[in-house]
């Protein structure tokens, strides 16, 4: 794949650093390069599910080894390639150079954070357990030969022991003192005892089976069917039910209540909270010190909405304003079909009016997708899925259409935009066809940076006239507002102590969003501890920037050369991304 290149002047030719020489055998550069491929190619192999969904089929026969033994493997695999980057003489390396050296520290370390953590003895997930994401491999593993049919088949029997060895790690937490909290637990209970309500038929392990495969003998066709039922029904089914058991006879009993759902509450909880800060954000910073930057953030976000409300609705009442905002039926949609409808036609609009804004614009087209049944109900309102790097597959904006009445017309624009372009699709496929970078850097990345740029063009897509009216942007202000409020009640449960329904009692208050969504939203801070905070942090560093460079550059600032000085080279650390666009601005604006 290649980048689709526009304006980028005096740049290099991949709009990122310019492509160095190729380095002399056992030189610092040349240690780095193949440290930095064997670093990625060590990922691939430890996250296999993960290789399949980036087009990478190698590993499409297997599972992630959850396994005390797998995690002490990739630990020892981590250290030993954090010790050669170590030992790299920084001073030799060109800038280029010294950004992939970062970065692969930042990787490495973040991946050694959360093996130490050990989620796994002791957290449920109701949103990405596996339980939940297994029914979605199908999804990006498409079968284009016989071979491949079989590497599923020996995927799909690997679900049944991966199912046993969560049963195993929960045991070991429940034994030292560590719990998922209840509603985490009773969430996944209910997914569970809906999917196995199900006949095999009914689930999407079984979708493969609808292809046709023309190039098949029939006793291909019969032997993998056989295989792909037999493999569900003999193996999945069974381990999902003894999971789904062990959830309601062990851990539903011993789970923590909703005044005590932040990590915080399990033994070294508040030790890797800090951690997974850093993880998410790539920042030390202290949770009292982003707790106090939600609430300013919050504050100056609801003087925004009033101002909008006086516009709307005719009231600077921000209480009434909410309150119009969850009550009048006519702002949400009625049926699934005009969620995606309002998706599509916004994502078409943001496609046709981005040459305008970016110098680098991806390849890989992005399309509008409904989630799948099994996820809906319990999900959060909208995802993206990266394309595959062969071409094979685009990026996905996954949109959650269950319950369309629960679902704001005014927030479907603002939700859009973040989710595929000018968002994450934009800044996702561009990493991935940057071709002067190493591979882990088109892939991987600071979460703080990822995030902080799909909520960056929430506000950005006003200025670039994608908003249909006022009304839509309200969407915008509740969308910063629920990111705002995340810093508040993130910290809030995980290291202050809050409840659950303190937490869900403070989005109501400062957000318009709906409460079956506050309350998915919540969860999902209680289960993923962290991730919830790069959004806001990404944001204001990526506003930052910006303003820095206006001010310095003056006349000479051109938005589309800021848009590709922050796009060029992968998901950075927000200290790497500061030291880019200083650069940037040392050079007067030129590329």
């Amino acid at each position: 794949m290649f980048l689709l290149i526009a304006g980028l002047g005096g740049g290099a030719a991949d709009g990122g650093h310019a492509a160095p020489a190729p380095a002399a055998a056992g030189s610092a550069s040349a240690r780095l390069a193949k440290l930095a491929d064997e670093f990625w190619e060590g990922q691939l192999r430890s996250g296999p599910v993960g290789a399949t969904s980036l087009g990478d089929r190698r590993y499409d026969d297997r599972l992630d080894d959850n396994t005390p033994a797998g995690w002490a493997r990739d630990r020892a695999r981590l250290d030993g390639v954090l010790a050669q980057a170590r030992a790299i003489p920084v001073a030799e390396l060109n800038s280029a150079d010294r950004l992939t050296l970062t970065a692969l520290f930042v990787e490495i370390e973040s991946s050694i954070a959360q093996i130490d953590c050990q989620m796994d003895d002791w957290n449920v997930d109701p949103l990405s357990g596996p339980h939940v994401s297994f029914f979605n491999i199908e999804s990006y593993q498409p079968i284009r030969s016989y071979a491949e049919a079989q590497a599923m088949v020996k995927r799909w029997r690997a679900m049944g022991p991966y199912l046993d060895q969560c049963v195993e790690n929960w045991k070991r937490g429940l034994a030292a003192g560590k719990v998922a909290p209840a509603d985490a637990v009773r969430k996944s209970i209910s997914e569970v005892d809906e999917e196995l309500a199900e006949p095999d038929t009914g689930w999407a392990l079984l979708n493969p089976l609808k292809v046709e495969h023309a190039d098949w003998t029939d006793a291909q066709r019969a032997e993998f069917r056989t295989q792909l039922t037999g493999a569900v029904h003999d193996v999945v089914r069974p381990a999902l039910a003894r999971y789904g058991a062990f959830l309601k006879t062990k851990i539903q009993p011993a789970a923590r209540a909703q005044d005590k759902p932040g990590i915080s509450n399990v033994a070294g909880g508040l030790e890797c909270y800090r951690k997974l800060i850093k993880v998410h954000t790539s920042l030390d910073m202290a949770p009292d010190e982003i707790h106090a930057i939600g609430l300013r953030e919050v504050a100056k976000i609801n003087a925004e909405m009033e101002d909008l409300g006086q516009k709307v609705f005719g009231t600077r009442d921000r209480a009434e304003i909410l309150k119009r905002l969850r009550t009048d039926k006519s702002l949400y949609f009625s049926t699934p079909e005009q969620v995606q409808a309002k998706a599509e036609s916004a994502l078409a609009s943001a496609k046709a009016a981005i040459p305008k804004w970016f110098g680098i614009l991806p390849k890989a087209d992005c399309v509008v997708t409904p989630m799948l049944a099994h996820e809906a109900k319990n999900s959060t309102i909208a995802y993206y899925r990266q394309p595959a790097t062969d071409g094979s597959r685009p990026g996905r904006y996954y949109i959650n259409t269950y319950a369309p009445g629960t679902r704001p017309r005014y927030e479907a624009e603002a939700l859009a935009f973040h989710e595929s372009i000018p968002g994450h699709h934009l800044q996702i496929a561009i990493a991935q066809e940057l071709p002067s970078i190493p591979e882990f850097r088109k892939h991987a990345g600071v979460t703080a940076y990822v995030e902080g740029w799909g909520l960056y063009t929430e506000r950005l897509a006003d200025e670039m006239g994608l908003y249909s009216s006022d009304l839509d942007r309200i969407g915008i202000l509740s969308f910063d507002g629920w990111r705002a409020c995340r810093l508040v009640v993130d910290t809030g449960m995980h290291a202050k102590g809050w409840s659950r329904q303190q937490a869900i009692d403070y989005m109501l208050a400062n957000t318009a969003l709906a409460q079956n969504n506050i309350e998915n939203e919540v969860d999902r801070y209680i289960v993923w501890p962290g991730q919830a905070l790069a959004y806001k942090l990404g944001q204001l560093e990526i506003l930052r920037l910006r303003e820095e460079a206006k001010k310095k550059l003056g006349s000479k600032f051109d938005i589309k050369a800021f848009h590709d000085v922050v796009l060029r080279n992968g998901a950075v650390s927000l200290a790497s991304l500061k030291e880019e666009v200083e650069a940037y601005i040392a050079r007067g604006g030129a590329l």
